[in-house]
């Protein structure tokens, strides 16, 4: 995908160089990181002769919307396990269960406490007994074949940039990113949750050392945002015309520039930051900030 250079009084004061890769523009509902993580998983799932992609996400997941448009788009039938039981009856007023219903997916809804149990074997064994055929993809995607995936993100002329730069989930996308830049590069990670526990999850998958975390720029954990974040989004989208989602892109790119301004990068120093897309989250958002009564994402 295109890289789009960013030009802003941040930026221009440190002389660096801002360039954002429009992996967002990728496909129109299998977006960004998404693409790049289904694509080996769906290839396998068909190989193995599954008609099912089972998957696992929250209310406003952008992996749940984009397994079920991948699905409707493969024709194989994709089911969704989603935290909450309360969501039962409100998939018509949640955009991002109402557009994968849409596209096919059936819903099982599980408790909090049921949905941590997600990884046990236990808990995969019995729902392997319920839903026959089914292809297992972890929550967020990430596992050796989304990984795969990421791998090519990355193209020749990427390598000419210093800092790679990228929102962290479940940390298959900063994985990817690893195992393909070049070792003089430095692959900075953003993440959008909170805790110390991504070291670990990249650490099974990334082959080189070349990398870091930058954890300060969470706003308070996984989906949360304040007045502050959504000033930012709305102001960035004016002066670059370019979207970013408040629980990944957002995050990393106030961070990119607090950094920027921060001193953190050297003079004539070039830096890629990751789209990975997630922008179908802005309206699931908009509607827990009018809850709220903060200022909507434009």
């Amino acid at each position: 995908m295109h890289n789009q250079e960013i030009v802003l009084e941040e930026t221009k004061n440190a002389n660096v160089q801002l360039f954002i890769k429009r992996e967002d523009l990728i496909h129109p509902f299998i977006s960004g990181n998404k693409f790049r993580k289904l694509k080996y998983n769906i290839a396998e799932a068909k190989r193995l002769n599954h008609d099912t992609l089972l998957t696992f996400g929250g209310a406003y997941s952008n992996h749940i919307a984009a397994t079920a448009y991948a699905g409707f788009e493969n024709n194989l039938k994709t089911i969704g396990v989603i935290r909450g039981e309360e969501l039962l009856d409100k998939i018509e007023e949640n955009p991002t269960l109402s557009f994968a219903k849409k596209h096919g997916m059936s819903f099982k809804f599980v408790s909090r406490s049921d949905y941590r149990r997600k990884e046990e074997p236990a808990f995969i064994a019995s729902l392997k007994n319920t839903y026959h055929n089914s292809f297992i993809i972890p929550e967020g995607g990430t596992n050796e074949l989304a990984v795969k995936g990421c791998e090519e993100i990355l193209e020749k002329e990427d390598f000419d940039f210093d800092f790679i730069c990228v929102a962290v989930g479940t940390g298959g996308t900063i994985s990817g990113l690893i195992n393909c830049s070049q070792l003089r590069q430095q692959v900075l990670g953003f993440p959008a949750l909170k805790g110390n526990f991504l070291q670990t999850e990249i650490c099974k998958f990334a082959h080189q050392v070349n990398w870091n975390l930058h954890t300060d720029y969470h706003f308070g954990g996984y989906a949360k945002a304040d007045k502050e974040l959504v000033n930012f989004l709305n102001c960035f989208k004016e002066k670059t015309d370019i979207p970013l989602d408040p629980v990944y892109t957002g995050k990393m790119m106030f961070g990119i520039l607090d950094l920027i301004k921060k001193g953190y990068f050297k003079e004539n120093t070039k830096i890629l930051a990751i789209h990975t897309g997630g922008l179908q989250g802005i309206s699931g958002m908009n509607i827990r900030l009018k809850q709220k009564n903060l200022p909507l994402i434009k």
